[in-house]
């Protein structure tokens, strides 16, 4: 066992104390409050973190509550390890409370103990365990924490407006071994005139597959009932809402719903009847309600590196429009790369591999994770390979296991780059 692990394992349960006191604060956002901008509770939870890493003796700073930082030692940082406190609401199936951290056969379950609040933990007590073993650092190194990944990372706009980037970040953000690639996101909201005497409700964020759909007839509701999934892998999930267009398009006319019904069928999750031959893409109708006798919707698309934000938006406009919908926005951003060729990259790769013994590779997923808009970046964890956690969805958890593994990585990332 590694001196650092070794250092670890003490540190074990004072690791999950913590993310316990994390886990407890329902970090989702909320509206603008005073000067809290994504809300009171993500401004908790980025205060808790702060002033832990304050206690462990790095030297924090506070912007405006968008995010904040915690650096090693005094030097220009090299490098910055990227996290969010952020969080998607718990939505339903859970088998205990989601804010109350449940160990169960070395598992860590509630709401964010693998997205994102377990690694940002993990990335903390890697930089402890440095400075407790005593081990130099001939650069600098940064944690980043925000708040507000899970809505579109306004956080990091306004972050990167007021502190620059060091030349190298990764975000425990995704999956091992090493993310390079991302495919391109694009969401679409969209709405018209509803005169059907129906209500409508489902979904709770658009990157979500949505678990419920409540349809609402002369004080009757009838539930459809489905299973959440990030919208990036909706093949792990059944969505509500297509199963409720479904349903609706066998009996009722209305253009609109018949319309969405045909082009989001149910359980076809590469949107083949929208784009066709166009290979590499999911799509995920994740939004649905009616609100003052008009239907609006969401849609979340992922797709491939060698389409463009343009062509994708242009497809999927034209379609709605076909049906009579209006366009209210249509953002996203272009697919992210980096050269799997550089050093950076190749350190974190003999890094997994001199940790986990087995062989590193780099990836392209459908997901877009916390650096898709940060040039050279890329994504390093939390997830092993063939590790589920639940992400987005019901007892999400991480193993304390992992927990450790991911806090071990990382320092000794922080110490093959920066040592």
């Amino acid at each position: 066992m590694s001196k650092i692990r070794e250092y670890l394992e003490s540190q074990k349960e004072e690791m999950i104390n913590f993310l316990a006191e994390l886990v407890a604060v329902r970090s989702v956002q909320n509206e603008l409050n005073g000067e809290y901008p994504f809300g009171k509770k993500t401004a908790k939870a980025l205060e808790k973190m702060l002033n832990k890493c304050s206690e462990y003796g790095f030297v924090t700073e506070n912007v405006d509550w968008y995010a904040g930082s915690a650096d090693f030692n005094n030097l220009e940082p090299e490098l910055a390890i990227l996290t969010h406190l952020d969080i998607v609401p718990e939505g339903t199936g859970w088998s205990s409370n989601p804010y109350i951290l449940k160990r169960s056969d070395g598992r860590l379950i509630g709401r964010g103990t693998c997205d994102d609040k377990g690694p940002a933990v993990a990335s903390l007590f890697a930089l402890k365990a440095i400075r407790e073993l005593a081990i130099p650092l001939k650069k600098g190194v940064r944690l980043i924490f925000g708040t507000n990944e899970e809505n579109g990372s306004a956080d990091m706009v306004y972050y990167r407006t007021k502190r620059s980037l060091p030349p190298m970040v990764f975000t425990p953000d995704g999956e091992y071994p090493v993310i390079n690639g991302e495919k391109g996101m694009l969401r679409v909201y969209f709405s018209a005139e509803f005169d059907e005497d129906i209500e409508i409700k489902a979904g709770g964020v658009i990157n979500a597959v949505p678990e419920l759909c409540v349809e609402g007839i002369d004080f009757e509701a009838f539930f459809y009932h489905g299973k959440s999934a990030h919208a990036s892998t909706p093949e792990k999930g059944e969505n509500a809402i297509t199963k409720f267009l479904a349903d609706y398009s066998r009996q009722f006319n209305n253009k609109l719903l018949c319309g969405l019904a045909k082009f989001f069928p149910h359980n076809e999750f590469n949107g083949k009847s929208i784009f066709g031959d166009i290979s590499g893409i999911t799509c995920v109708i994740s939004l649905l309600n009616t609100s003052e006798n008009r239907l609006n919707g969401g849609i979340d698309i992922r797709f491939p590196l060698d389409r463009t934000k343009a062509e994708i938006s242009k497809i999927i406009c034209d379609r709605l429009e076909s049906i009579g919908f209006e366009i209210d926005s249509c953002e996203g951003t272009e697919p992210h790369y980096t050269d799997e060729k550089s050093e950076f990259v190749q350190s974190l790769l003999r890094v997994y591999e001199r940790v986990t013994g087995d062989k590193g590779r780099c990836i392209t997923i459908g997901g877009g994770t916390y650096v898709h808009d940060i040039e050279g970046g890329v994504a390093f964890g939390a997830e092993f390979p063939d590790e589920d956690s639940n992400m987005h969805g019901p007892d999400e958890f991480i193993t304390e296991e992992s927990l450790l593994k991911n806090a071990e990585i990382m320092a000794e990332a922080v110490i093959e780059i920066c040592g």
